[in-house]
């Protein structure tokens, strides 16, 4: 599998890179015939700078943010995130600010919730959601639920990768996008053409990696 992947340069900025790999995988929602392959931009630091300030671009300048809320393992690309809408600059709205950065916690009936500890920036705060992917929008409108749920205002909904372009009324802004994966595409487990042509699942994939088969 490894064999086959091969790398997609950001647009903006060639050092930030993500692996993708053709075949057949199922996520929890959908299968999809590619493997996006982020790791290296959540886990390098300096990768996961690049990345924060691409992210944070579309919000310097007109968009309060007080906090962010992570998915997907992307505490470290929203810290740039954060570090990039505070910073001390005439043009950054957020200029000076402290902005929190939380994870949601996954309940044992698969729901998101904050604990009390938490719950105080998430309240009348402007939330950025930020996700690593972005395939079916499923898990976004999940976490807006929930964020709506703790009386939480989005500001913005990012992702390194998107599939899709809006989740609801709300613009997903992102690094990569599906026109950066010519062929790319989702289906329903029931409406896969790869099951139906009996090809085997080539590995298992969610937000922390894949387990091949």
């Amino acid at each position: 599998m490894e064999t086959r992947a091969r790398e997609i340069k950001a647009h903006h900025n060639h050092l930030v890179s993500m692996r993708i790999t053709p075949g057949h995988f199922a996520t929890r929602h959908s299968h999809i015939n590619y493997y996006v392959d982020l790791t290296n931009i959540k886990s390098q630091h300096k990768i996961a700078q690049l990345a924060g300030r691409e992210l944070a671009a579309p919000y310097v300048r007109t968009t309060p943010i007080d906090t962010i809320v992570c998915l997907d393992g992307v505490e470290v690309v929203a810290a740039f995130v954060a570090m990039t809408l505070s910073e001390s600059t005439s043009q950054s709205i957020n200029a000076g600010n402290s902005i929190a950065i939380v994870t949601p916690e996954i309940n044992s009936s698969g729901q998101l919730i904050f604990r009390d500890n938490v719950q105080s920036m998430i309240w009348n705060r402007g939330v950025l959601l930020l996700v690593a992917s972005a395939t079916t929008g499923n898990t976004i409108t999940q976490a807006v639920e929930c964020i709506d749920y703790y009386s939480g205002r989005i500001s913005g909904i990012s992702a390194i990768f998107s599939a899709i372009g809006k989740a609801g009324d709300c613009e997903i802004n992102s690094i990569f996008t599906i026109d950066d994966v010519p062929g790319y595409e989702t289906y329903s487990p029931a409406d896969c053409p790869s099951c139906r042509a009996h090809h085997k699942i080539d590995a298992l994939v969610n937000s922390y990696g894949y387990s091949k088969l």
